[in-house]
């Protein structure tokens, strides 16, 4: 299968693909920690969304015709549900017009990528604001069901794809993005999770190796 990562510098899920024997690329305008340059487009995504030539980051010169299957994770900081606090007062009025602005393009690449001409496309986000009016999401995965202790209530958009189904269920221990309301409410007490907005946004292991395996087969 010939698969782009879109909006993904981590390579996690890149390489899970890889490592299967796809042809996949990740996409982003960051320089990629994952290690692999020749396996990195790194740039506009839309530029490569429907196909066709283009450089990787080791200077060779690709080409795919047509992607079969598009994995996406797009910039969630001004449509998450977490930001509401920062657009918004306590009489609902706008208050921040520069993060609306933000927020609205933002929901424009969202777009752009779930309905990219692609038979299977999946498009990963945390719970949106009801503002900006993404459509519905899929199903909700946490990384404590792909063997991680840890809760990150993230979303998934699916065209063309199953939900993805559990691997290895266990406790989850601590959250990995900290919020002191969020922790109180589970009441879990684990070790510190992430602590910068990088290592947020990255792919858990176990979520990017349960895509690989059960969308990267033929019948799907």
């Amino acid at each position: 299968m010939r698969v782009l990562v879109a909006c993904e510098e981590s390579q996690r899920v890149c390489m899970a693909f890889r490592e299967r024997g796809h042809i996949a690329y990740s996409c982003d305008i960051q320089e990629p920690s994952g290690g692999h340059p020749e396996w990195h487009i790194l740039g506009d995504v839309l530029e490569v969304l429907d196909g066709g030539g283009f450089d990787t980051m080791d200077g060779s010169s690709r080409y795919v015709q047509a992607w079969d299957i598009i994995i996406a994770h797009p910039p969630c900081t001004y449509l998450t549900a977490a930001g509401a606090r920062l657009l918004f007062d306590r009489e609902h009025m706008i208050v921040d017009e520069f993060r609306e602005r933000e927020g609205w393009k933002a929901a424009k690449l969202f777009r752009r990528l779930l309905y990219a001409d692609c038979p299977r496309v999946c498009v990963e986000n945390p719970a949106p604001m009801h503002y900006f009016r993404l459509p519905p999401y899929t199903q909700i995965v946490e990384p404590y069901m792909f063997g991680h202790p840890w809760k990150k209530r993230t979303c998934l958009w699916l065209r063309g794809l199953p939900p993805l189904e559990p691997t290895d269920i266990v406790r989850p221990t601590s959250c990995w993005v900290q919020c002191a309301g969020r922790n109180n409410r589970t009441k879990l007490r684990g070790e510190r999770g992430a602590t910068s907005a990088k290592d947020r946004s990255k792919t858990f292991e176990g979520i990017a190796q349960a895509m690989a395996e059960q969308w990267g087969g033929t019948d799907i």
